[in-house]
């Protein structure tokens, strides 16, 4: 590894990271920084050779030896690394909030008397470094061990028993001394920086503090809510008032503010009553909240704000649920709890009726559901109590319950008038599904004279000559297309099936939210938060699916459940099961997680399984008789099958109604102790073969350590066709491609190569499905890829049970369209039977 790499991944003028850095002759020097990434993780990284050696520790390091804990190893990073804290924006690699957490310098523990580096890259090299760290938290000896049969950059960090060593030990349990130490600086400071802005500041030591200062970036993303269908209670959780109005950012720095929403436009014209009222914090500070106009009830209506700054009716404010900075320090680490606490007191003390705090309440989610209801609320927001802010981010530890249905779509044209109305008959709707413009109804409701003749100028100089739509849209009038690019947001009654908005009702344009965002918004059926109860029980399709042991860690090091396994799967389960539908299915289950014995399960026991669960009888040839295998076609089985230990989702290539003939040909690209990069080379060499022969494939992670490329032939061909030419495919490229790529099965004759799997062409073979998680480090999972993503960037870690929501919601299915492409198999054959003759 190189610094190269580290460079690669950073756009250095987004980040603070540093780019280089030269050591300082004398003792060697470690870091540990705490980073609240996606996921929660300790950073250990080692002075060597001039560049720290970096590992990512899960669960943190621990002094007691009992605990070996994971450690990957990742890129190397510069010297100058080892003062870096702060918050890498969103969008760039390693987003989120980075502190120093331990520092101090280290030893080898057998030291040659030579030269360090070398002895250290030795130790490295074999796999076995040994060494003494004098750190406030880390003393004395420990072991860096490579691990054996896991992925090439698993490592354990050991503790020695020496007398250092404890019994018990937890990293989290070590972050209030720097409440404690910086506590007793801050004596003169005013009375919410005193009494609770120390938990985000750095202790260097026990006689010395040192404070560190972040400037107020200059854009915050906010964190995103997803819609579920229903309230819930739950320990861990609070819930807020949904209020209906525009998101904004609020950042005040020595009395002046910017105030500004979810696509960067400034509101400060607008709301300049909002403005002069947060002007008069005593802190420099960043809100999160929403501005709203209330009636005389008390309710928010978005309508309301729209016409209030024609009307001036309503109270206009800025009601604040999050802090996201406070007096230098970026507080996005800290669980919503603590952000609160600090807010309310910021809020207490300004003492001005046009900031208000939004206040929650704890664990009774369905109760405080009911009140909404009954005082006509839009809904309400459920948030886990110990989150961390992710800026940009839409994941499951904020979430949103509708009362009213509302959607935001993009104006694609109006109709002519008829009757008394003037210019516009009624809006024509869209927005982006899979990256195309989807039709979702037109709306005439809310109209008023005054809207429409404002919205009539604004859609003026939008007109275009052409419908954005790809579909023919039927209309009782004429219409005027116009380039989609207002965002409006409606009411309506429900979606009808073929996904167009039942009676939508105008309430107004969003000049907050980017055309681009604009995406159907349909509640899940799983709340999330169950996931901390032992068992439960799930009514899905119909179904009532019992779910047993849900807290059981099937990724220890990564501590994650059967539940929130259950429920990654339930939330992709729409994107998913168009590729499961009618396919038999192998269950490999692991009914102890990744760490304990896994089995194969090709035959149910019919017996013991729910009359509702689908399956088929099929003839064995090796045993000569029938196997019942699952047939998973909906949500309720999905569930089942989880709940059975099935980490991953193995389906046939072929369905039920034609067996014999396979709906893709497959090349398992498998990599045995080679670089990944080779992977790519060799993936991008099949897509050339392919593209030559005018073949449309498709590719995916394997979400374990290779790639998976996919050739649609639409069940038009036997397994032997597709077996034949996937075996000259793949020795065709590993002609181009000897020494880095093998077609020989055995693993002993691939070794530092890539195996090209032609053998999988056959029938009861199976291959992980797209958005199968996988029982790897990690909890990876097997991601549909555009091609041009197949690059040197690319790395199977990219995608998770934890990110691969967000990017669905960002890019739809990329294989949704993969039926419709039938690839003429014939014609190829006959194409290189034609060249090998001639």
């Amino acid at each position: 590894m190189s610094l190269s790499e580290y460079k690669k991944k950073r756009n250095f003028t987004e980040t603070t990271e540093p780019a280089t850095g030269k050591p300082v002759a004398g003792k060697h020097i470690f870091v540990v920084q705490r980073h609240h990434a996606s996921r929660l993780h300790y950073d250990f990284r080692l002075e060597v050779n001039g560049v720290l050696k970096s590992w990512a520790i899960p669960k943190g390091p621990s002094m007691n030896p009992a605990d070996k804990r994971l450690a990957m190893e990742v890129e190397d990073h510069p010297y100058d690394y080892k003062d870096f804290e702060g918050t890498i924006p969103a969008g760039n690699y390693g987003a989120g909030t980075v502190y120093i957490w331990d520092k101090g310098t280290f030893e080898l523990m057998n030291p040659d008397g030579k030269s360090f580096d070398k002895e250290a890259l030795r130790e490295l090299k074999s796999g076995d470094l040994k060494i003494v760290m004098k750190g406030k938290k880390l003393k004395g000896e420990f072991a860096l061990v490579k691990m054996k049969g896991r992925e090439e950059n698993a490592w354990l960090l050991i503790k020695h028993k020496d007398k250092y060593a404890v019994d018990e030990y937890n990293s989290e349990d070590y972050t209030p001394e720097r409440i404690k130490a910086q506590g007793e600086k801050n004596k003169a400071t005013t009375k919410v920086a005193k009494k609770k802005v120390t938990a985000v500041v750095r202790s260097e030591s026990k006689n010395k503090t040192a404070r560190a200062v972040h400037r107020i970036k200059k854009v915050y993303k906010p964190m995103l809510t997803t819609l579920v269908s229903e309230p819930f209670d739950g320990d861990g959780w609070l819930f807020e008032t949904k209020w209906d109005g525009y998101r904004a950012i609020a950042s005040v720095e020595k009395h002046k503010a910017t105030l500004y929403s979810r696509n960067e436009k400034s509101f400060n014209n607008d709301y300049p009553a909002v403005v002069a009222a947060v002007e008069k914090i005593s802190h420099n500070v960043v809100l999160d909240g929403e501005i709203i106009v209330l009636d005389n009830k008390g309710r928010s209506h978005f309508q309301t704000l729209q016409n209030y700054r024609t009307t001036g009716k309503g109270k206009l404010v800025y009601v604040v649920f999050d802090l996201l900075h406070l007096d230098g320090n970026e507080l996005q680490h800290l669980s919503l709890l603590e952000r609160k606490s600090l807010l309310k007191d910021v809020i207490a003390e300004l003492n001005d009726k046009t900031i208000r705090f939004s206040s929650h309440v704890l664990k009774k989610g369905t109760s405080f559901f009911e009140k909404a209801r009954k005082q006509q609320w839009e809904g309400i927001i459920a948030k886990k109590t110990d989150s961390v802010y992710e800026e940009g981010r839409r994941g499951m530890s904020w979430l949103k319950i509708k009362i009213v249905n509302e959607q935001e779509a993009l104006i694609c044209g109006y109709t002519a008038p008829r009757g008394s109305r003037k210019q516009i008959g009624a809006l024509v709707l869209g927005m982006y599904e899979n990256k195309k413009m989807k039709y979702i109804g037109h709306c005439g409701g809310g109209l008023n004279e005054a809207t429409i003749g404002e919205l009539y100028n604004r859609l003026q100089p939008l007109i275009s000559k052409t419908s954005p739509f790809s579909e023919k849209v039927a209309t009782n009038m004429p219409v005027t297309w116009v380039k989609p690019k207002l965002v409006c947001e409606v009411k309506f009654q429900e979606w009808t099936g073929d996904g167009h908005l039942r009676q939508p009702v105008f309430l107004g344009l969003r000049e907050d939210k980017p055309a681009k965002e604009v995406h159907p918004e349909t509640a899940k059926k799983i709340n999330m938060a169950t996931t901390i109860e032992k068992e439960r029980t799930l009514t899905l399709n119909s179904k009532k699916v019992s779910l047993t042991n849900q807290t059981k860690l099937y990724w220890p090091d990564e501590q994650i459940s059967k539940g929130q396994l259950i429920d990654y799967y339930l939330s992709v389960a729409k994107y998913m099961l168009p590729h499961l539908k009618d396919r038999p299915l192998s269950l490999h289950r692991f009914p102890n997680g990744i760490k304990g014995p896994s089995f194969y399960q090709k035959d149910l026991d019919l017996e013991q399984t729910p009359a509702w669960i689908k399956s088929v009888p099929l003839h064995a040839d090796s045993t000569g008789k029938d196997v019942d295998y699952l047939v998973c076609n909906n949500e309720a089985t999905l569930a089942y099958m989880v709940n059975l230990g099935c980490i991953e989702i193995n389906p046939w290539l072929s369905r039920l109604s034609s067996l014999d003939k396979p709906d893709f040909m497959i090349l398992d690209l498998d990599p045995e102790d080679i670089d990944f990069k080779y992977v790519v080379e060799t993936a991008l060499h099949i897509k050339n073969m392919l593209d030559n022969f005018n073949i449309t494939s498709f590719c995916k992670t394997s979400g374990s350590t290779g790639l998976h490329i996919y050739v649609p032939v639409g069940a038009k061909h036997s397994y032997d066709t597709t077996r034949l030419l996937a075996e000259y495919i793949a020795r065709h490229v590993n002609e181009e491609l000897p020494k880095s790529t093998s077609v020989v099965r055995a693993k002993s004759a691939r070794n530092k190569k890539v195996y090209i799997d032609f053998l999988q062409n056959s029938k009861g073979q199976t291959v992980a499905s797209p958005y199968s998680a996988r029982p790897k480090p990690g909890a990876t999972v097997s991601m549909p890829l555009l091609w041009e993503e197949v690059n040197e960037k690319l790395r199977i870690s990219d995608f998770n049970i934890h990110n691969s929501l967000e990017r669905l919601n960002e890019t739809g299915d990329l294989w949704h369209d993969i039926k419709s492409i039938k690839n003429d198999l014939r014609k190829v054959i006959r194409e290189i039977e034609s060249n090998a003759h001639a």
